[in-house]
């Protein structure tokens, strides 16, 4: 029986299960696996400058596709740079295979040149992590790790020493078997509970994050049945407020004062699919039901009456037929009234500015919004683009919406643009890119050319951490450490061979716009936005009032006066900031 080195049994199982291209950045204990992939031919070694991008970007392909994405780093450093890609893709919940090369086997343990202890590090970023020292553990530990990805959601790491991927096995070895992932229907005794509770019930809201995926039309028949306001958390905007009488918006520190309200004033609380971490905006004496097909996030964020470990859509399913219909609409009717109240309060905000007037983010947004395809992917980065694709971008049952919203990690839209794009090469992908979080992994940019990745960069150029600022200052600090002196990034762009456009003034907006998702190859548009614009939460605070005029005083007294008018300027139709809840 002839042979094969364990780097070749590695890409052919990987072949077997459906993986198109792994992501990373060469290295000596990489060899044998980019010598394995250069045979076979048909799995693409996407090659990036920094492995934060490769785990970033397999992130994004396994989240648009749902199917098992792989990132490779090289021992020492390599592996510390795929570490906080892969808390991201751990906490989207989305199935991630990260192939972690380790320094020689005979001298682990020796304080050897770029050693560092792969199991110990991915330990708090996987569901599994495991060491291949013999060649007798594969193919089961591979298998054992592509297994817990799929089934688990997650992240699971094989940590391969460059020596020990050159060792020889049998080449033949049991063919991968599909796997899919599970079902989780509810218990009887659960569903029962459930009933009772909801026909109890005169004022429910729904609260829907990622776990409705699948399920609109549930969710939709569910708050028709009990005249429920729909609230949906980030990471459920894309899967519920299309084609939805009942949407409320967002509730949360980016939410809608509407989604703030309708969660307030419920009796009862439905927590759909979401495990939603901020617990002010929970109801305080409410019933509170939490459906989730994950155990662990029952009870988490607050106090439950009901907890069912199960799959949203099944459960619903099993639901619906046995539930009564409320004919008492007043609660959905008032929060209907107030979310049509809050979403116009917005849209007012997202015009045109004056001319020689820095440009509106939200204006921005919506524009975005508008001009964008019927299927285009979104990416967002952490920080205020994250607010205004919340806010303006439209979801239609056929667009996307990613972002860092679990980790929270900076610089992740422009990877994460990159992997959907190589997933879906003729739909248009467009990264919502804050200044601070594309210039950290900037490096990166270039990697649209070398790969040939369309993909549509739209920086809001607002030459600051903008929500890092913010926050000081709705605390009562100056806003220090948070100023970006930018380069003009379109002239960068071009100098690297990708159309670069710069916007300065909104009447130049649309059409750059229009000119940059007309063009068939990546393109950045830098587009200089309001430093001082402000993005209000659902409900403000005495604390936070407070907090900002203290703010606003000591950047009078520091000599920073002509910022608090600038920002007045900016601001000025925005008088929500100033009305205390």
């Amino acid at each position: 029986m002839a042979n094969i080195t364990i780097a070749q049994q590695l890409a052919t199982t990987l072949e077997q299960a459906g993986v198109k291209r792994i992501w990373g950045l060469t290295g000596d204990s990489l060899n044998g696996l980019t010598d394995a992939l250069h045979s076979m031919q048909t799995i693409e070694w996407m090659h990036v400058r920094h492995e934060e991008v490769a785990a970033f970007a397999a992130g994004a392909e396994a989240a648009t596709t749902g199917q098992l994405a792989v990132c490779a780093g090289s021992c020492g450093p390599g592996n510390l740079h795929l570490i906080n890609g892969l808390f991201d893709c751990h906490r989207n919940h989305v199935p991630v295979l990260a192939i972690a090369a380790q320094i020689p086997s005979s001298e682990i343990g020796l304080d050897y040149f770029q050693e560092t202890h792969p199991q110990e590090l991915f330990k708090e970023c996987s569901h599994f992590v495991e060491l291949v020292s013999n060649p007798a553990q594969m193919p089961e530990v591979l298998h054992r790790a592509m297994r817990s990805a799929i089934l688990n959601r997650g992240v699971a790491v094989v940590v391969i020493p460059g020596d020990v991927a050159l060792q020889q096995v049998p080449a033949a070895s049991k063919p991968w078997p599909a796997l899919h992932a599970p079902r989780t229907l509810p218990a009887p005794h659960d569903l029962d509970k459930l009933v009772e509770l909801l026909s109890q019930s005169k004022a429910v809201t729904l609260l829907c994050g990622s776990g409705c995926a699948g399920a609109h039309d549930q969710v939709v028949a569910l708050a028709d049945a009990l005249g429920a306001p729909v609230v949906h958390a980030l990471r459920g905007k894309e899967h519920v407020e299309w084609d939805n009488p009942f949407d409320v918006g967002m509730t949360g520190l980016i939410g809608f004062s509407s989604g703030y309200h309708a969660m307030l004033n419920c009796d009862t609380l439905v927590m759909l699919g979401t495990d939603f971490p901020y617990r002010q905006f929970y109801p305080s004496d409410a019933c509170v039901i939490q459906i989730d097909r994950n155990p662990q996030a029952l009870g988490r964020r607050v106090p439950l009456d009901l907890g069912i470990a199960a799959d949203v859509g099944e459960t619903l399913a099993a639901l619906l037929p046995r539930l009564p219909y409320k004919g008492d609409r007043r609660f959905l009717e008032e929060s209907l009234k107030h979310y049509a109240k809050a979403r116009q309060g917005l849209d007012d905000l997202a015009q045109p500015s004056p001319a020689g007037r820095p440009i509106h983010p939200q204006y921005l947004t919506r524009l975005l919004s508008e001009l964008a395809d019927e299927d285009a992917i979104f990416t967002a980065d952490v920080g205020t683009p994250t607010v205004w694709a919340a806010r303006y971008l439209k979801m239609n049952g056929q667009r996307r919406l990613l972002g860092s919203f679990n980790h929270g990690s900076m610089a992740n839209a422009m990877p994460q643009a990159m992997g959907a794009q190589a997933a879906f090469p003729q739909r248009q992908v467009i990264s919502l890119s804050g200044d601070g979080g594309f210039s950290m992994l900037m490096g990166d940019f270039i990697s649209l050319a070398q790969l040939k990745l369309p993909v549509k960069i739209v920086v809001y150029d607002n030459a600051s951490l903008g929500f890092v600022a913010m926050e000081m200052k709705s605390a009562g600090y100056l806003d220090t450490g948070t100023d970006l002196h930018n380069p003009d990034f379109a002239a960068m762009a071009n100098a690297m061979g990708i159309l670069g456009l710069r916007v300065e003034n909104s009447e130049e907006l649309e059409g750059a716009l229009r000119t940059a998702l007309a063009h068939d190859g990546p393109v950045l548009v830098d587009v200089v936005t309001a430093t001082q614009e402000l993005a209000m939460p659902p409900a403000i605070k005495l604390e936070q009032a407070k907090g900002f005029s203290l703010y606003m005083l000591k950047a009078v007294m520091s000599g920073r006066g002509d910022e608090v008018i600038e920002l007045a300027r900016t601001n000025w139709l925005k008088d929500s900031w100033f009305k205390i809840t």
